[in-house]
């Protein structure tokens, strides 16, 4: 009874119990929370599909899957890779948005309509900056939009969707270039052992040290993070 009385008690700002009421400013800043509250039941699509991550992660799964070592690194570590290598990344971006956004928000400086716009832009920049034309092109043109003659002008509907698949393009184009040095130690080893009359052993067993040993001596972790790091630039 006592946990009832408490939960009754407790109140959102801005939600009023009695769902009638004739108050339009409660009513607009208690669909706001709303709103505001979905917005951040997105954030993980938010920060997958409108950061650099996808291209990040993709990559970092490229290198495992053509180093062959199944699990190894986990899943953990990878997804924390490059989780810290997309806030490093996005840095500069989350700054200004802070700057333009979110903190003239917190000061009551602007609305919330206003905040969400400014801290569009960045974000539009940013997504723009690495979006193909063609991808931008195949949306705007489905949903019937005219030529933006800005960034600002692009709506987000056309531009996430678009960034997103140019993205994968080009993590699959940098992981296709991974994989050609595996590649040719696993056809030299296969070659070597069929040269020998050794068809029945597998061949990954016998590539997959020599793999690890040249990723080690060119410090290929090292190589691939720079490659991701450049091609923000």
């Amino acid at each position: 009874m006592t946990e009832l009385l408490l939960l009754t008690a407790i109140q959102l700002p801005g939600l009023d119990p009695e769902f009638m009421t004739d108050d339009p400013a409660g009513v607009a800043t208690t669909v706001q929370l709303l709103l505001l509250l979905t917005v951040l039941s997105l954030a993980p699509s938010i920060l997958i599909l409108m950061t650099c991550f996808t291209r990040v992660v993709i990559v970092l799964s490229f290198v495992r899957t053509g180093l062959a070592t199944q699990t190894m690194p986990p899943n953990q570590v990878i997804i924390g890779i490059a989780l810290f290598i997309t806030f490093f990344i996005m840095a500069p971006v989350f700054a200004e948005v802070n700057d333009q956004a979110l903190t003239p928000f917190l000061d009551g400086e602007i609305d919330q309509q206003e905040a969400m716009d400014r801290a569009a832009i960045p974000m539009k920049e940013f997504m723009a900056k690495h979006t193909r034309e063609k991808d931008l092109a195949l949306f705007m043109g489905y949903a019937g939009h005219d030529r933006p003659e800005s960034i600002e002008d692009i709506p987000l509907t056309a531009l996430v969707p678009a960034f997103a698949i140019s993205e994968l393009k080009t993590a699959f184009q940098i992981g296709f270039l991974i994989f050609i040095p595996f590649l040719v130690i696993d056809m030299i080893v296969a070659s070597v052992l069929m040269s020998m009359g050794m068809m029945m052993l597998p061949p990954i067993m016998i590539s997959l040290p020599f793999k690890i040993l040249l990723f080690v001596l060119v410090d290929g972790w090292y190589l691939v993070v720079q490659s991701l790091l450049l091609s923000f630039n």
